[in-house]
């Protein structure tokens, strides 16, 4: 429903709710977020939500960021994780809350221009990509989190596509959603060569996230995108404060 995966949500529920250690929760996210990019990206294709040129442009930068994320993270203590984690997700959730949307009547730039209808209300609407360098240079970032964190990378790509390259919050969110599992599968290479896929944990998880996608990219084309954001922004905001707690022990 929101284009971020999962992952952000994935991760503190396994280890807060289920003590499951940082980096085997981290594991078994990034797998959940390729399911959750195949079961709501077949969804938001079919309804002609994805840029899928500006997708494959920015999942260059991303995957190379999810590789050298990935090797990061091996090598970072659990604790260091937890407080990486919760900052990336305070500082999404402020950007999405109080960060200005680009709007579609003035996003008139001749660049990857895309066309589509919102499901929400049947209108149509065009827009050019902005700022597509800058796009580049923090889609790199987005996958390095990605692989560091195991979060698929949509909770910093959905603010990029909207805030900084003027795509509409829901184009933005299918476009995310299409690019999550490439981005995840890149680093979930480095996590199971280190044993920190285990089936038991994988495996559940995924079924449910599965499912879960389904549901969440029918329902997110009913809702308006300015309610859709402060959703994502009240999830962020809540996640971050539990994995600061648990980095400290609480």
């Amino acid at each position: 429903m929101l284009g971020i995966g999962g992952g952000v949500l994935i991760t503190p529920i396994l280890v807060n709710l289920f003590g499951i250690p940082i980096k085997d929760a981290i594991g078994a996210s990034i797998i959940s977020v390729i399911s959750t990019s195949s079961g709501a990206g077949s969804v938001y294709l079919s309804r002609g939500l994805i840029h899928t040129r500006l997708a494959m442009i920015l999942e260059i930068a991303t995957t190379l960021g999810a590789f050298a994320g990935g090797l990061t993270a091996m090598i970072l203590a659990p604790k260091a994780l937890a407080i990486i984690f919760g900052a990336v997700l305070l500082y999404v959730a402020f950007m999405m809350a109080f960060g200005k949307e680009y709007r579609t009547d003035s996003n008139s730039t001749t660049l990857l221009n895309f066309e589509y209808q919102d499901p929400s209300d049947d209108s149509s609407h065009s827009f050019g990509v902005r700022n597509l360098t800058a796009g580049m240079v923090l889609s790199f970032i987005a996958g390095n989190i990605s692989g560091l964190l195991g979060i698929g990378g949509g909770v910093v790509k959905v603010p990029i596509m909207n805030l900084v390259m003027g795509i509409p919050m829901r184009v933005s969110i299918a476009t995310s959603n299409f690019m999550i599992g490439i981005t995840a599968a890149a680093s979930a290479v480095i996590y199971y060569q280190h044993g920190y896929l285990k089936p038991g944990v994988v495996t559940p998880t995924m079924l449910g996230v599965l499912l879960g996608s389904q549901i969440g990219a029918r329902l997110g084309g009913k809702i308006q995108s300015v309610r859709l954001k402060q959703i994502f922004s009240v999830l962020l905001l809540f996640f971050s404060i539990t994995m600061f707690f648990q980095s400290f022990g609480y």
